[in-house]
């Protein structure tokens, strides 16, 4: 079955000193288009990561986020560098009297965002801790595709029952456009030969191959079964499709613009009010298949 490009899942996990929190969303887009946010003081996480994903998703616009936290009192917890600490309080007194200068009141940090600030902290891990706990973080990023895939293939699903609705409803507009056909053939029969006397009536001294290319423009305009023949048949490409799975979506894409094209021309050429109306049934139906096709990978 093919998959949906919406999808969301997120997993926590805690070791080696740390707490962590990923997250992957996924929605709609013409390709594979990627945005990681992860911490960039683990070598080789963003270029792992990167490629896990593009090796299970073929298409969407995703976004993977992670929330690292590292764990207090644990090996390799932060230290506190004095110096670092005596810098940053200087220069906080220093924005303080700025904005006093100014008439500016500003909010007094807490002990928490002073911390905060790069290097009043060593946050440096030792290289064997460093590369366990980005073992550790890959492991877990891959139950996390696990996890975004089995909710891609579930909305997938539904997805697809959706499109195969939206299909039985064509293939039933089509049969009633065959119908209609057959029901207005008498009257288009007595409309050619009216426009066809029309012609003859002017085609004294007309150039005789000019006649007959009149004449056939006349049989064409009347004629939709070429358009009922290519619907029909693209119902039944569509449903190949849907069985065959899946990264079919730029396929199905493609079908919709032919089976618009179909209902458009059947509308031009109906002649006929229920024709009409059935080729505008068909265009609606259309447009709302073609809006579920657009979630599909």
């Amino acid at each position: 079955m093919p998959n949906s490009m919406t999808a969301f899942a997120a997993r926590g996990g805690q070791g080696h000193g740390h707490g962590w929190t990923w997250e992957l969303r996924g929605v709609n887009g013409k390709g594979l288009d990627l945005r990681l946010r992860l911490p960039d003081w683990l070598p080789g996480l963003e270029q792992s990561a990167r490629a896990a994903v593009q090796g299970r998703i073929a298409r969407g616009s995703l976004t993977l986020g992670l929330k690292l936290v590292r764990e207090t009192g644990g090996a390799g917890a932060a230290v506190l560098d004095p110096q670092a600490l005596d810098a940053a309080i200087v220069m906080l007194k220093q924005v303080e009297a700025a904005a006093a200068e100014h008439n500016l009141r500003l909010a007094v940090p807490s002990a928490a965002e002073i911390l905060a600030l790069r290097g009043v902290t060593d946050n440096t891990l030792p290289e064997a801790a460093t590369d366990a706990l980005t073992a550790a973080l890959l492991a877990d990023l891959d139950a996390l595709i696990d996890d975004f895939a089995a909710m891609r293939a579930s909305e997938g699903e539904a997805l697809e029952a959706l499109l195969r609705d939206h299909l039985v409803q064509i293939a039933e507009l089509v049969e009633a456009a065959t119908e209609a056909a057959e029901a207005r053939r008498a009257q288009m029969a007595e409309t050619l030969r009216t426009n066809l006397a029309r012609v003859l009536e002017n085609s004294e001294g007309a150039d005789p191959a000019r006649v007959a290319q009149e004449l056939a423009m006349i049989a064409v305009k009347a004629d939709i079964r070429e358009e009922l023949d290519r619907l029909a048949a693209h119902v039944a490409a569509a449903r190949a499709l849907l069985a065959a799975g899946g990264p079919i979506g730029r396929k199905l894409d493609f079908l919709m613009q032919e089976f618009n094209r179909e209902a458009n021309t059947l509308c031009s050429k109906s002649q006929s009010t229920p024709l009409t109306r059935i080729g505008l049934d068909l265009k609606h139906v259309i447009d709302q298949m073609r809006e579920q096709v657009q979630n599909v990978e």
